[in-house]
């Protein structure tokens, strides 16, 4: 009976109750896209990380992975040490350096990884084969953009310059044997990967037998927690750090986002809020009359209550509805500008969508269009009733 008669309400007015509706979508995409940001960027990052089943990542000791340009020398003998811990199933190396390429165009610079191609976890392949042979490597589309080069093609490679003779050293050949897809690079990234010791080979004396970190899996029922204080006391010479150790920094280092993440989603929501607090008050106001006949007829206060009360709610979860669409495009927008930051991984997504971000948005607007109603209704519900039907007997 409530829920009919406040339907009645709002379709008798349907030019303020659409704008009403239009309002709250708005508020209520902000809403969708502040949630999704505020969780959305670990949740990515955490999936970033475990792609490829590696949850440990060891550097060189008081560093981070490839937060600078340090290394870990004795890489072999570091390997096996880690190998042969308790609960780690697979270690995987990686060198990284600078590469210049030598075409036609001109030197084309890249990034360049030496890794072990059947333990790597640093990128997916999408066609050819594995950098497998010393000679051979396997590069992103962007690269092969930047250079022109394709499938087979054999290109000078070359991992740094001296600048008093003013030629490349560590020059070798190599053969693009595949074409991969890099986790860890941003999109506009040209890389390249090959074997661990030709990279090694390349760089000369200063990089022989060291790499830039180790990626480490542990076994099925093992604490990743556990066995990383295990590396860290069994090897000094490294720091390990866990998937959710990763994850604490990168949320120490966005906080930022995320306190902007829920000042606008508070924003958004006091704005819905209000603008539905104002529609109801300014339906209640022009029918008050309406409310004191009904509660001359004995309908209860209680009632009244439920009838305004589900106006509020009605608008707001209809507002929702069509908000939660609108911000799902949003989203994709602002996610396609925030994702050409410089450096940022392709795979990482500002705005990650999940149920439980459309449960959270849905929740809080429905509150918001109980506590917006609850003033206009506890407004009709006290109305005097004889001297109201006067008053608007005599108006």
């Amino acid at each position: 009976m409530q829920a009919q008669l406040a339907l009645a309400s709002l379709v008798r007015y349907r030019a303020r109750t659409l704008l009403a509706v239009l309002g709250v979508a708005v508020a209520a995409a902000m809403l969708l896209d502040m949630v999704m940001l505020a969780g959305g960027m670990t949740e990515s990052f955490r999936q970033l990380l475990d792609a490829r089943g590696y949850q440990l990542r060891v550097s060189p000791r008081g560093t981070l992975p490839f937060d600078t340009e340090a290394t870990i020398g004795g890489a072999a003998e570091i390997r096996q040490r880690i190998a042969a811990i308790p609960g780690v199933a697979q270690v995987a190396p990686v060198l990284g350096a600078a590469l210049h390429v030598a075409t036609p165009r001109g030197v084309v610079p890249s990034v360049g990884l030496g890794v072990d191609a059947p333990v790597q976890g640093d990128y997916e392949l999408l066609r050819g084969s594995d950098a497998r042979a010393p000679d051979a490597m396997v590069v992103n589309e962007v690269f092969l953009r930047d250079t022109g080069a394709r499938l087979g093609d054999t290109l000078l490679v070359a991992t740094g310059y001296d600048p008093q003779l003013r030629t490349f050293t560590g020059r070798r050949r190599l053969v693009v044997h595949g074409v991969a897809r890099f986790i860890y690079l941003a999109a506009d990234q040209a890389a390249a990967a090959m074997p661990l010791a030709t990279l090694q080979a390349m760089g000369g004396r200063e990089r022989a037998d060291r790499v830039s970190l180790f990626m480490a899996s542990v076994r099925p029922g093992a604490e990743p927690a556990a066995v990383r204080d295990r590396i860290s006391r069994d090897v000094p010479r490294v720091s390990a750090i866990t998937t959710s150790d990763a994850l604490v920094l990168v949320e120490q280092r966005l906080s930022y986002f995320r306190q902007l993440a829920f000042i606008l989603g508070t924003v958004s929501l006091l704005v819905g809020f209000l603008l539905v607090t104002t529609l109801v008050t300014v339906s209640v106001n022009e029918r008050i009359g309406e409310f004191a006949v009904q509660r001359a007829l004995g309908v209860s206060r209680w009632h009244v209550v439920q009838q305004v009360a589900m106006e509020g709610i009605v608008i707001s979860l209809t507002g929702a509805v069509l908000g939660l669409g609108l911000g799902l495009v949003t989203a994709r927008y602002l996610n396609a500008i925030l994702s050409d930051f410089p450096g940022l991984p392709a795979a990482i997504d500002f705005f990650l969508f999940q149920p439980r971000d459309a449960g959270v948005a849905l929740g809080l607007l429905a509150l918001s269009g109980i506590a917006a109603g609850l003033y206009p209704a506890w407004r009709a519900a006290s109305l005097p009733i004889a001297r109201t039907l006067r008053q608007e007997a005599v108006a």
